[in-house]
């Protein structure tokens, strides 16, 4: 992918555009036990096996260590591929418990608090950008990576994520559509998203990938994200390549709560989503919503772009101490995706 769009970023954004993450190629076409093994290469086996310790031990619940460890050989039975296999893989190459990476997978599901926005210019292009945060900031910052899928040699989709990790909260499929995923909370994360696994439901990530995977169009890929049992609750929000082609899609864990589409022609060009329901008011202790929002009627629709995205979504408090990264796409422009880490600034 060429690289001459964003050195017009560097200058403006200095130091920022230079953090982005690794940029490597996994192949769908080599076998899913060994497709990441390429990129594990880039680091160290000693610094990735203590992440995964701090991150499992930290965030999953001691009972969940307890079901899950003795049983995690026949849980790849409960797990669709490509996911079991590339787990598999990750872990014998790492020397990792095989229990331990399926949780270090289902402790980065419970913890994703982000913001979205997906917006329309005045001349009917989609941008869609988002932050991501989360704990263990120190950690992540070191193990995110910037993931094209090749397929036949050709880019089927994309997306960021950390490693280890095979779901995918931010993604894109060139010319065709933009995901990115927010948590949605639901109560009792844990002991509902066990029995829900158990039940072969997605993990919402996972289902993120399969729709960069298999859906041919904006309308298909609503149609997926919104309608496939899940694990938990979750807010999708996605971009098309075509006006009005952007929604917020609140998920229960088996079917939607509520799809909230762009309406451009009535004044509605953009749709923000936080980790709240839009028709609720977001706490005060973390209202990013508003300070989104008054920067997007403050940039105009008339101006939106990559650039004027990013700085919406650099402004206080929807850039935070746990923002991982920012990610800003377009689908019909699909060179032009871009992340940088947030962590330093």
């Amino acid at each position: 992918m060429g690289c001459g769009p964003w050195a017009l970023l560097a200058l403006l954004f200095g130091a920022a555009a230079a953090a982005a993450p690794l940029r490597c190629n996994v192949s769908l076409d080599s076998p899913a036990e060994q497709r990441w093994l390429p990129v594990l290469r880039h680091f160290e086996p000693a610094f990735l096996r203590a992440a995964v310790r701090r991150i499992i031990d930290e965030r999953v619940p001691r009972w969940v260590h307890q079901v899950i460890r003795p049983i995690a050989a026949q849980l790849e039975a409960f797990m669709p591929q490509p996911f079991a296999g590339e787990i598999a893989g990750m872990c014998k190459a790492l020397g990792v418990d095989l229990g331990d990476g399926i949780l270090l997978n289902f402790a980065y599901e419970s913890t994703a608090f982000c913001t979205s926005i997906v917006a329309q210019d005045d001349r009917g292009n989609i941008y869609h950008g988002r932050n991501l945060d989360y704990a263990f900031v120190d950690i992540l910052s070191k193990i995110t990576v910037d993931v094209q899928f090749l397929k036949g040699g050709q880019v089927a989709y994309q997306g960021t994520t950390f490693l280890g990790y095979v779901g995918l909260w931010t993604g894109q499929s060139p010319h065709k559509f933009t995901i990115s995923g927010n948590e949605r909370e639901g109560g009792s994360w844990w002991e509902n998203a066990i029995a829900a696994f158990l039940n072969r439901n997605y993990p919402v990530s996972w289902l993120v990938r399969d729709t960069l995977s298999e859906a041919e169009d904006f309308q298909a890929a609503v149609l997926r994200l919104a309608s496939i049992p899940i694990i938990a609750e979750v807010y999708y929000i996605v971009g098309g390549v075509s006006p009005k082609e952007g929604m917020v899609i609140t998920r229960n864990r088996r079917g939607p709560a509520d799809l909230w589409p762009l309406n451009p022609l009535d004044g509605q060009w953009f749709r923000v989503e936080t980790n709240y329901d839009h028709w609720t008011t977001p706490p005060p202790c973390d209202d990013r919503r508003t300070a989104a929002i008054k920067a997007l009627n403050a940039t105009g629709q008339h101006n939106i772009n990559f650039d004027t995205l990013f700085k919406v979504l650099s402004v206080k408090p929807v850039l935070n101490n746990n923002t991982v990264y920012t990610t800003v796409m377009s689908a019909a422009l699909p060179d032009r995706y871009q992340t940088w880490m947030r962590t330093e600034e």
